[in-house]
């Protein structure tokens, strides 16, 4: 298939070609495959990830063939792509969102990457389902976009950092420049398996933030009145994440109801809601794409990189307190040591003074053996009791 394609082109080379700005598998197909068979998902797929995927070819929506870039979304992350007939009754297709998409092409540069996360494992999983409904509106915008399986996913521990799913977690939300997050309600809350997907997403991998100054959507499914429990806890992680949330949001109540057998959303204003939290997500990440490090720029981590020369791991702001503490204790237990010293020299020399202050020095005449005349005074100037004079004597 991939190579009767590219025989339609006489041997034209990648480099003839502009790289590609988007990629739009699922309007391109229909129009260039009219006058034969139409390709399944499956052919789309080996097009662009299979064996065949180094020689670089994928048609696009402007009527000719281009180079993708090296990150076209491989088959495991492109799930909502979509087959023959049900192509043909995409709903999708038939939006009116020319203003946004006139927005990518004038503002150019390579596709939006946008990652989806969905917080279920179960087969027919609705907040998966709507995962798959963004993704194809987001296509159809001009975006790329990449749909990470939870399934596999350790529970988040000390030990797992190095398995094979936390690294593809971790790699995509670095890719990204942009997210969606579905997930359904349960108990009231977000369900453990989303949680565990943004545990997994650290706030920085030494110097690297994976998820700082990336676009924001969010969304959720309930089974059954509508409630925005969910979608308030994805804001807070959002923001605790670094990253900017848009200001609007889905929340689909009784969603067995809202979707048919087919796995595809029915009409209704909810899923027009899901069009425009879509549509919405597009717009601010074009227009901050380029501005996300000026605005998630701070001070503090430009005194951080300005002193220590990089940004810090949060182990390593640990080490540094610790060690900075231990310095401060050993300091403190020095200077109390040396305090003891010069308290108890001071206490010595005041013991030794006032021995010789307590001393009673023997008067001039004692020293020359001569008694005390007659009034004489004792050492405490008070008279003896032998020169005071008796009465009779100060009678006569």
């Amino acid at each position: 298939m991939c190579n009767k394609l590219r025989s339609q082109f006489g041997g034209l080379s990648v480099s003839d070609v502009p790289p590609s700005r988007a990629i739009r598998h699922d309007l391109a197909v229909p129009r260039y495959f009219a006058s034969g068979s139409e390709p399944s998902a499956a052919h789309l797929r080996q097009c662009v990830s299979g064996p065949e995927a180094d020689s670089g070819w994928v048609l696009n929506d402007h009527n000719s063939i281009q180079a993708h870039p090296p990150q076209a979304p491989a088959a495991m992350y492109a799930p909502y792509v979509l087959d023959g007939q049900a192509l043909s009754n995409d709903w999708v297709q038939h939006l009116e969102l020319d203003g946004a998409i006139d927005l990518g092409r004038h503002m150019g540069g390579d596709p939006l990457r946008v990652l989806v996360l969905y917080g279920s494992l179960r087969e027919r999983s609705f907040s998966k389902l709507l995962a798959f409904e963004f993704s194809r509106i987001l296509t159809r915008l001009g975006a790329e976009v990449r749909v990470f399986d939870p399934a596999g996913l350790p529970m988040k521990d000390g030990t797992s950092e190095g398995h094979p799913k936390v690294q593809e977690l971790r790699n995509l939300s670095m890719w990204s420049q942009a997210q969606v997050w579905s997930c359904p309600e349960q108990h009231g809350t977000i369900t453990a398996v989303f949680k565990n997907q943004i545990d997994w997403i650290p706030l920085s991998l030494g110097s690297v933030r994976p998820s700082q100054g990336r676009t924001l959507a969010v969304a959720q499914v309930n089974g059954g009145s509508q409630s925005f429990n969910t979608v308030n806890i994805l804001r807070v992680l959002g923001r605790w994440m670094r990253m900017i949330t848009i200001p609007n949001q889905s929340s689909v109540p009784k969603a067995w109801t809202e979707f048919e057998a087919d796995g595809r959303m029915k009409p209704s204003g909810y899923r027009d809601r899901v069009v425009d939290v879509a549509e919405e997500l597009f717009k601010f990440s074009l227009l901050l794409r380029g501005q996300s490090d000026f605005l998630v720029d701070r001070y503090s981590e430009r005194e951080e990189r300005r002193q220590k020369g990089r940004l810090l791991s949060q182990a390593e702001k640990e080490a540094e307190k610790a060690a900075q503490k231990k310095a401060a204790d050993q300091a403190a237990k020095e200077a109390a040591l040396q305090a003891d010293k010069q308290t108890s020299s001071a206490a010595d020399e005041s013991t030794s003074w006032g021995g010789a202050q307590n001393m009673v020095q023997p008067t001039a005449g004692q020293e020359n053996g001569n008694a005390a005349g007659p009034g004489a005074a004792d050492a405490t100037g008070i008279p003896s009791a032998a020169a005071i004079p008796s009465p009779t004597e100060q009678g006569q």
